[in-house]
C-alpha cells in the first residue's frame, strides 16, 4: 500500500515534469521546472520500488541511485543554464530581471560581484 502511494507520488511529480517543459515560454523556467518536478518524480518511484520489492539489495540500489540523483541534477541543471545563458539562450519577453546582466564575463567565464560591475550594469569592470 506505501509503495503504491510513493509510486502515485513520483507519476504525478513526473506529470507535473512533462507538463512544465510543454507550457514554460524559455529554457531556463523548462530547466527549472523539469529538473524540480523529475528529480522528486524518480526519487519517489525509486522509493515505491524500494518498498515494493522489499529486499536489501534493491532497496540499497534504489537508495544509492536517489542519493547520486538529488546530488548530480542540480549541478547539472546549473551548467546547462549557465552554458544557455553564456551562448545566449533567450530570456522570454515577461522575465522581469536579469540577474547576471553585466556582471557575468564572456572572456574568463566568470561572475563578477556586485561591487565590482558599473553602475550601468552592461559591462563588468576589471
Amino acid at each position: 500500500m506505501l509503495a503504491d502511494i510513493f509510486i502515485l507520488i513520483g507519476a504525478f511529480f513526473m506529470l507535473v515534469a512533462a507538463i512544465g517543459v510543454y507550457r514554460m515560454p524559455d529554457l531556463y523556467m523548462r530547466l527549472h521546472t523539469n529538473t524540480k518536478s523529475a528529480t522528486f518524480g524518480v526519487g519517489f518511484l525509486l522509493l515505491g520500488a524500494a518498498f515494493r520489492f522489499q529486499n536489501l539489495d534493491i532497496s540499497a540500489r534504489a537508495l544509492a541511485i536517489m542519493i547520486f540523483l538529488f546530488v548530480t541534477a542540480p549541478v547539472a541543471a546549473h551548467m546547462i543554464g549557465r552554458a544557455a545563458y553564456f551562448v545566449g539562450a533567450p530570456l522570454w519577453k515577461g522575465t522581469l530581471s536579469d540577474d547576471l546582466k553585466g556582471r557575468y564575463d564572456p572572456k574568463t567565464h566568470e561572475l563578477m560581484s556586485k561591487s565590482k560591475t558599473r553602475k550601468t550594469g552592461d559591462k563588468p569592470t576589471k
